[in-house]
């Protein structure tokens, strides 16, 4: 079901990171984004734009598996806070929604390199629900 959600409501790029659902649950999910080359900056870390990406999509998948299915939604707000670099290694995106309401997601998100007990980054988001 996920990944017809991913395919059917994203764009080309994002489905390029390659996320895949790893686990998903009640209240939050967790994703895996595969390490690529493609996806470094100057220097080999992950770039922070494809952790916020993911972060961002992990959000929607969060949502649609507590609401039961894909809903139409809008990111409201999204902030990152990037704590380390991620070299070499998959991310593993952890999310826990805090609030879900009928018009409104509120989400905690964590990535951490896989193998590492320290996040590379933490993020938060609101969603408006519009279906």
């Amino acid at each position: 079901m996920y990944e017809k959600i991913l395919a059917g409501n994203f764009a080309p790029w994002v489905l390029d990171l390659g996320l895949s659902v790893e686990r998903t649950g009640d209240r939050g999910v967790l994703l895996r984004l595969p390490w690529s080359d493609r996806l470094a900056r100057e220097g080999g870390g992950l770039s922070g734009q494809a952790l916020m990406a993911a972060a961002d999509t992990a959000t929607v998948i969060a949502v649609s598996a507590a609401r039961g299915g894909f809903v139409p939604m809008t990111t409201v707000q999204q902030s990152t806070t990037f704590q380390r670099a991620v070299t070499g290694s998959d991310v593993l995106i952890e999310v826990f929604l805090t609030k879900l309401g009928r018009r409104m997601a509120f989400a905690d998100i964590t990535m951490t390199p896989e193998g590492s007990a320290e996040a590379a980054a933490r993020a938060s988001t609101v969603y408006a629900l519009l279906g």
